[in-house]
């Protein structure tokens, strides 16, 4: 059986957090075409983490969603 989801945002970011990478896959393409993906790789730094922020809002995307198995997400 096969299932299919409706698309309902034509930008969206996906992260994964490890403890000293972030990698992130920006989405994007109109709605019902097939989508264009852009994977990047950060680490865990702040510099780092503030150029994934510009390259997010660069992308107009407004609609992130997380992933991390870990603690590694949780501000310290």
């Amino acid at each position: 059986m096969m299932f299919c989801m409706k698309d309902l945002l034509e930008t969206s970011c996906g992260l994964d957090v490890h403890k000293e990478k972030i990698v992130a896959c920006i989405l994007t393409g109109p709605l019902g075409k097939p989508t264009h993906s852009e994977i990047r790789e950060f680490s865990t730094l702040i510099p780092d983490m503030i150029a994934l922020r510009e390259w997010i809002v660069s992308q107009n995307c407004h609609h992130v969603a997380m992933e991390s198995t870990g603690i590694y997400w949780m501000p310290s």
